[in-house]
């Protein structure tokens, strides 16, 4: 009666590997962002490469304030979907309006400094004609107006 359903080991090793994947897409490095890839699609105020850097947002006052301002921000944008919202990061989806393109914008916001981090790319194509810089320079004005 035990082995009416067999439980086969490439069963065990689906589940495992499942579990690791989840586990390995955890940041092992708080505070890091995976570099850009080659192409001219990414912006990052963490790249060492002159072409992909952007410099990180400032703010005045709280970082909880701050947080929420662009959280306040991103929710009231047209396309904007907020993945994961923590109390030093933040993952947003922005898609395109014409062919529905995704890309992903990073926050990371350090405990010790009044500065907000970001990455912006596209998950697909090669050249964003500079979506990814714009829109990384949009977030900018908009805490800027909303701080003051």
């Amino acid at each position: 009666m035990n082995n009416l359903f067999p439980k086969p080991p490439l069963l065990y090793i689906c589940i495992l590997l499942s579990a690791t994947n989840a586990a390995a897409g955890s940041a092992d490095r708080p505070g890091i962002f995976s570099p850009c890839p080659d192409s001219p699609n990414c912006v990052s105020t963490q790249s060492t490469d002159k072409k992909r850097f952007i410099e990180p947002l400032q703010y005045a006052g709280s970082l909880a304030d701050a947080r929420q301002k662009l959280i306040d921000i991103l929710e009231n944008t047209k396309r904007v979907r907020l993945l994961k919202v923590e109390t030093d990061y933040i993952h947003a989806e922005f898609r395109s309006s014409i062919f529905q393109f995704i890309d992903d914008v990073e926050l990371y916001f350090p405990p010790d400094q009044a500065i907000v981090h970001v990455k912006s790319a596209s998950r697909k194509g090669y050249y964003d004609f500079g979506a990814n810089r714009r829109r990384v320079e949009w977030l900018r004005a908009m805490l800027e107006k909303k701080m003051s």
